[in-house]
């Protein structure tokens, strides 16, 4: 399918939500790195990611573009072969989650015959996709990660004024 690396790769997808999922398991990186990467396109369009992976200075981007890319592939395959009507243009990344995965542990010899302990840290990386038809605008602005606005407050009435004055007067004398 064109996207290979080092680790594992599972798929699936949610047909009633219209989400579609890429997973790259085992990536020898630690998953601190894989999320400052992974940041970068949450929320976006799928050509917009695609762009920013691609100039993106880190040694991951790679894989997470062929991941995104193998997303988008699953995506219009699930399209052709089950009839759905999936739009490529219409997809946006609904979340890029980097978790961690098994440790290895190494040791790096020290002076006077003693070993330093250290950990080769490894992440499951997962990206799932949707169409921007088939998410309410109130699930879009949590993954981009803008606040719901709030109904306004109430306004004051005079007899609170009033009230919070003469407490600051208060205090002031108590000073």
């Amino acid at each position: 399918m064109g996207f290979k690396s080092k680790g594992t790769q599972e798929i699936s997808q949610k047909v009633e939500n219209m989400e579609f999922k890429a997973k790259a398991r085992f990536m020898r990186v630690s998953p601190q790195k894989a999320r400052l990467v992974l940041d970068l396109i949450k929320g976006k369009r799928v050509e917009e990611a695609l762009t920013t992976l691609m100039y993106a200075r880190k040694r991951i981007a790679v894989d997470i573009s062929g991941l995104l890319r193998s997303a988008i592939q699953n995506a219009d395959y699930l399209g052709q072969e089950k009839g759905f009507d999936v739009d490529v243009d219409q997809l946006f990344v609904k979340s890029a989650i980097a978790n961690d995965g098994p440790r290895i542990k190494r040791i790096r010899p020290a002076p006077m015959g003693r070993a330093y302990r250290y950990q080769r840290r490894i992440s499951h990386l997962e990206i799932v996709l949707a169409q921007k038809g088939g998410v309410e605008q109130e699930d879009l602005a949590t993954v981009v990660g803008e606040e719901k606005t709030h109904a306004p407050a109430k306004k004051k009435t005079a007899a609170s004024a009033k009230k919070k004055s003469v407490g600051r007067k208060k205090t002031a004398a108590a000073r």
